[in-house]
């Protein structure tokens, strides 16, 4: 018999928390800073609309509307902590995903 210890983030989600958010928005993703782990979907055009307009004025109310919108669960402090949430702000462009696109002329 194995014995494997799996360190636990502050924050982890059950795997019936993870399959339940996959079922209800498709791709998700875990951000892990240290020792907290977050849950994110991915950016719908309408969050991104918001963050983009609101941005122009406040670029950190861009990453700060992003992740709100974007949150599933995880540790709050990813959230609410200044030195956590600019270690998220980093990686929330991630988020969205641009697919290429041609203009053929015709």
């Amino acid at each position: 018999m194995n014995n494997i210890t799996l360190k636990l983030k502050s924050g982890q989600a059950s795997l019936e928390e993870i399959d339940a958010w996959k079922a209800k928005h498709g791709e998700i993703f875990a951000i892990v800073v240290e020792d907290k782990i977050g849950y994110l979907r991915k950016v719908d055009r309408k969050t991104l609309s918001f963050a983009s307009t609101v941005g122009t004025k406040d670029p950190m109310k861009f990453n700060e509307i992003i992740l709100t919108n974007c949150w599933l669960g995880g540790d709050e402090e990813l959230k609410n902590n200044d030195d956590y949430f600019l270690a998220v702000s980093g990686t929330l462009s991630q988020l969205i995903v641009v697919k290429e696109a041609e203009l053929v002329k015709l």
